[in-house]
């Protein structure tokens, strides 16, 4: 269970670092994200051909990793698009509603009884949200991507959930990120007639900045992500994922000084999402404690 815990926080270490990367690469959201799963399915394909992991699976598991490769891909297109719209900071807080919205899809998917706990503490999170809406109004377009992209971010890890008791965490990853990137390619050319893109092409630094992506924010950080679902619910790995805003915001305070953008409903926002995550780790620890 504690190596469980540490796999999910490093991984939301690295996660953190999305957001910064993305406002680094100056491609648009639809051709960042189409250059990273490509990138990221290579590396991996790359590293597990040298470990001798590549493996086929069942065309039943095919078919639902591509589905949710799929919504891994919309979900980073929505993200980036908050990121392009109002900033990093914004982004990764609208993140947070990924623990909300779990609370009612888990119970719902995986047909289980509904926690009030864990509904209430969804709903703590949703109204730091409120805040920053409500006093940064001007990032309205930002705001509603951001949760656009957090209720489909909700969704991949139930699946996930029971998905690697059939698939090896690289293979399953592997397939997603293929899937993910081959529906995006046919997808591409009309989101590009919404959000035309200036350019195509990265850029040298853009290509140091997606490997840098590709590789510890993606391959690296999935991978620990969904190998730690083997002892944690989806519920908590997804509130856990909320302190990405934290590791993400400091960066992009260090970084882009983005604090001089934001307002007070925006400091007792980000004090309530992080409120929520504490008080469900406690939760857990307490009842592993107590079930042993």
């Amino acid at each position: 269970m504690r190596n469980a815990f540490l796999q999910l926080h490093a991984a939301v270490f690295l996660a953190g670092f999305t957001g910064v990367l993305g406002r680094l690469i100056e491609l648009n959201e639809g051709w960042l994200v189409w250059y990273r799963m490509l990138l990221s399915a290579v590396l991996l394909f790359v590293l597990m051909l040298f470990r001798k992991q590549i493996i086929r699976i069942e065309k039943k598991y095919l078919l639902r990793c591509i589905g949710i490769g799929a919504l891994i891909a919309m979900h980073w297109v929505l993200f980036y698009g908050s990121v392009k719209y109002a900033n990093v900071s914004i982004a990764l807080v609208c993140f947070a509603a990924t623990g909300s919205f779990t609370a009612f899809l888990e119970p719902l998917l995986l047909k289980r009884r509904i926690d009030l706990v864990e509904v209430l503490l969804g709903l703590l999170v949703l109204f730091g949200i409120y805040l920053i809406f409500h006093f940064d109004v001007h990032y309205k377009t930002g705001i509603l991507l951001g949760v656009a992209a957090a209720f489909l971010s909700a969704l991949f890890p139930i699946y996930n959930k029971q998905l690697i008791q059939h698939v090896p965490v690289s293979t399953l990853t592997l397939y997603e990120l293929s899937g993910g990137w081959l529906l995006l390619s046919l997808v591409l050319p009309f989101y590009l007639q919404i959000s035309p893109a200036t350019k195509h092409l990265p850029s040298l630094s853009d290509w140091f900045w997606l490997l840098m992506l590709a590789l510890f924010c993606t391959v690296l950080a999935v991978q620990l992500s969904v190998n730690a679902l083997k002892k944690i619910s989806p519920f908590t790995a997804n509130l856990t994922y909320n302190l990405e805003p934290v590791y993400g915001i400091a960066l992009a305070f260090l970084i882009y000084h983005e604090e001089k953008e934001l307002g007070d409903g925006f400091v007792w926002g980000i004090l309530l999402i992080v409120a929520s995550v504490v008080i469900q780790t406690l939760r857990v620890w307490r009842e592993r404690r107590v079930a042993k």
